[in-house]
């Protein structure tokens, strides 16, 4: 796996941020993301006063391997076997950075992740990694395609049992955020796939993003502005650094 970080020079006991990417459609895409990195984001988050982790998981860019976050055919799809790996990437991450960089308070973090990242993000509130003391998924989801099928997700139906098994065993809070124009997955869905988390036990709260040009899905890179606010209300209620704070 390869790594990015960033933070503030000379920031102490900065709790961290990790970041966690999509999963575009299609081997030469993967193979096209090189170094993942989230420029505008890191920045921002960097200078709020947190560590931030960008990986490049397994079967990604830079880091290469085989595709072991495959969750299968539209037609037959079991995104827990393909989401699981995630995790103990995530797991094993985490442990090695508690090792190299003591500048960092690995008590207190926050995992965002965006499109299959968001729900890769839930499936580590449900794993209960130390330190993570609470997850923001943003356009999350798997078996979308705004060309060929837009608005009507793959296995929909099987991504809310996957989501409420998550929701059974999370104990920390959740921020879940989509744009109403999200291609991928419409505006039904992710409010079914909430519903499906909050009613198994999850702790979650639901914000909709506005419409963001031609699909609301790539918000998070595309527009900072829209899901910042909402970010930094979920961490100060955590007790984590906010908009316009200079120190954790």
């Amino acid at each position: 796996m390869s790594v990015v970080v960033s933070w503030r020079a000379g920031a102490r006991d900065a709790p961290f941020v990790l970041l966690l990417h999509g999963r575009p459609i299609g081997a030469p895409a993967r193979r096209r993301m090189g170094l993942v990195q989230f420029p505008a984001a890191q920045d921002w988050l960097a200078r709020l006063g947190y560590f931030v982790v960008v990986p490049t998981r397994v079967g990604y860019g830079v880091t290469g391997g085989p595709d072991v976050e495959a969750t299968g055919p539209c037609r037959d799809k079991h995104f827990a076997s393909g989401i699981a790996p995630v995790v103990a990437q995530t797991r094993q991450l985490l442990a090695a950075l508690r090792k190299r960089y003591s500048q960092v308070d690995w008590s207190r973090g926050l995992v965002l992740g965006d499109s299959f990242g968001g729900i890769a993000a839930l499936a580590v509130a449900a794993a209960r990694l130390p330190g993570v003391l609470g997850v923001v998924n943003i356009s999350g989801g798997d078996g979308g395609d705004s060309v060929r099928h837009p608005y009507r997700p793959c296995g929909a139906w099987r991504m809310a049992s996957t989501i409420d098994a998550y929701g059974r065993k999370a104990r920390v809070p959740s921020l879940w955020m989509y744009s109403r124009n999200d291609g991928f997955w419409g505006r039904v869905w992710p409010l079914r796939w909430f519903d499906a988390y909050v009613d198994a036990g999850g702790i979650a709260r639901f914000m909709e993003l506005p419409a963001d040009k031609n699909n609301g899905h790539f918000i998070f890179t595309r527009n900072l502005p829209d899901w910042q606010p909402g970010f930094t209300a979920f961490a100060a209620g955590l007790g984590l650094p906010r908009a316009g704070s200079s120190k954790p």
